[in-house]
């Protein structure tokens, strides 16, 4: 057997469920409803079948989160996800070059390597070359001005840890933003590029290893093969290309509001919800999530 989870809060209704059920009895005759998660928000569906059959079926649906998985596990005990434009709701680096005048330049450049045009490593240090002879302390007034966590990040990483799994935040971007971002979500591992500074300034340099996709998929690993657990134990979400790898890895690897390269090997895209959702995939009720 496997799962539909229908999410669209506070207007999940008869009329949306009965629509889904008569798409996946197309793939499934025996397709049935299983029982709200939390009533209005978030429902289940049992059905018997090909699971990416069943998500292409239900991908007509407007408005509405679907993901489909197997039924176990349905609690994940690794969380890992990226950093930018996922956990936080800006590219840092973008913002970090505003404070240069080169936002506009800067942006270009990531968002081509986002969409998988460009080599990411070199994309990477094209940028921070941009930016050398930054002050240090800008870094810090970016962190406090410009940067904002997504809705329901801290809800989804708390109650995840006080489930027993563990979070990893694993970003192409930089250890200064990160590891901050990593304490106040709450996550328990990180992962990040290095900036190198000289005087108190940027130097316009990257320390190695590169942190891209070959190395998020490598630390999704390390953390899993460290934990003991299987790939299906495994949730993993990003938004860009750089995230490939490593959402293929993962048991259940889900695109936020993802770049094309990225929603074409993830297996659900979350477009239409905070992060919090990610709870209810897991079966989880708004009673159980984490409010400190």
């Amino acid at each position: 057997m496997a799962i539909a989870t229908l999410i669209a809060a506070g207007r999940l209704d008869d009329r949306l469920i009965d629509r889904a059920l008569g798409l996946l009895r197309e793939v499934d005759p025996g397709a049935v409803f299983a029982h709200w998660i939390d009533e209005g928000d978030a429902a289940d569906l049992n059905f018997a079948g090909d699971i990416k059959t069943a998500r292409w079926a239900l991908a007509s649906l407007d408005g509405v989160d679907v993901v489909v998985q197997p039924n176990e596990p349905r609690w994940r005990r690794l969380f890992v996800a990226d950093m930018d434009s996922t956990i936080i709701g800006q590219e840092c680096i973008d913002e970090l070059a505003d404070y240069a005048g080169l936002k506009d330049k800067v942006a270009r450049i990531t968002e081509r390597a986002m969409q998988g045009e460009l080599d990411f490593p070199s994309a990477l240090r094209e940028r921070v070359r941009l930016l050398a002879g930054l002050d240090q302390s800008e870094l810090a007034r970016c962190l406090d001005e410009r940067v904002h966590l997504t809705a329901g990040a801290r809800t989804l990483v708390q109650t995840m840890r006080a489930g027993g799994a563990s979070c990893l935040l694993v970003s192409g971007g930089f250890l200064s933003f990160a590891e901050p971002v990593a304490r106040k979500v709450g996550f328990d591992r990180v992962r990040a590029n290095r900036l190198i500074f000289a005087g108190g300034k940027l130097s316009g340099e990257v320390g190695d290893p590169i942190v891209d996709a070959l190395a998020k998929r490598d630390a999704l690993i390390e953390a899993r093969e460290e934990l003991g657990l299987g790939r299906e134990d495994v949730l993993s979400v990003g938004d860009g290309a750089n995230d490939k790898l490593m959402i293929e890895e993962a048991g259940l690897g889900l695109a936020f509001r993802g770049k094309p390269a990225l929603v074409e090997v993830a297996d659900a895209e979350l477009k239409h919800h905070g992060l919090d959702a990610l709870l209810w995939v897991q079966g989880v009720r708004r009673r159980d999530w984490f409010r400190g």
